[in-house]
């Protein structure tokens, strides 16, 4: 394959992961072609490949998360392209990130264990907030009287913070304490809703939905 065809379908994938507005895995970008052209897995790798080298240097990167590729606008231009929009980050109990970090790293894991593990009564509203907006989801059940749900992250979890799978969080033995891993999770979650209200909308459009992606 040429170095003509390889751009040739290094702009149609960029095209497309900038209208998809979500991530993109190799087979749904090799989908785009006819059977005719569709080019092979290797050659759609190095084509990502060269895309995110084409990204050096600019206001926007290709990150490949637990759902795909995706292009986003780099962390260190956040506070800037924020300014466009009125509405501020939603900002979140300390519960609600306790709880989503004790699922995050001791999955699966069922309320009780996290009312355990904290010391405290866990909202429902909170189990709820989890659930709906599709960052943790039930697994199964625990062998136990009463047989309790077991909670684990999915794939929308990796795909927010820009994770491609769960080795990429802190290792715990770096943080501390609870304390810790709720501010470093609500350090990420703030960084990255600011990302998503600067990437959803042109300026002058509603504010977007803060919901999770």
């Amino acid at each position: 394959m040429n170095e003509e065809e390889l751009s040739r379908i290094q702009a149609i994938a960029e095209a497309a992961l900038l209208a998809a507005g979500k991530p993109l895995s190799l087979e749904q970008l090799r989908a785009l072609f006819g059977e005719d052209e569709r080019p092979a897995r290797q050659v759609m790798e190095h084509v990502m490949m060269l895309l995110g080298n084409a990204c050096e240097g600019r206001g926007f990167e290709l990150r490949k998360v637990a759902s795909g590729f995706r292009l986003q606008i780099r962390e260190e231009f956040a506070p800037w392209v924020s300014r466009l929009f009125e509405e501020k980050p939603q900002r979140y109990s300390r519960a609600l990130l306790e709880t989503l970090a004790l699922i995050a790293y001791r999955q699966p894991i069922t309320r009780g264990e996290i009312e355990d593990i904290r010391g405290v009564a866990v909202s429902s509203n909170i189990i709820r907030t989890l659930l709906e907006r599709e960052w943790v989801r039930v697994v199964g059940h625990r062998d136990v009287p009463g047989r309790p749900a077991m909670y684990a992250t999915t794939r929308q979890f990796l795909d927010y913070f820009s994770l491609s799978g769960l080795g990429q969080l802190p290792p715990l033995s770096e943080i501390r304490d609870l304390e810790e891993i709720g501010r470093e999770v609500e350090k990420n979650m703030q960084a990255e809703i600011e990302f998503d209200s600067a990437q959803a909308k042109p300026a002058g459009d509603n504010p977007p939905d803060q919901t999770f992606h």
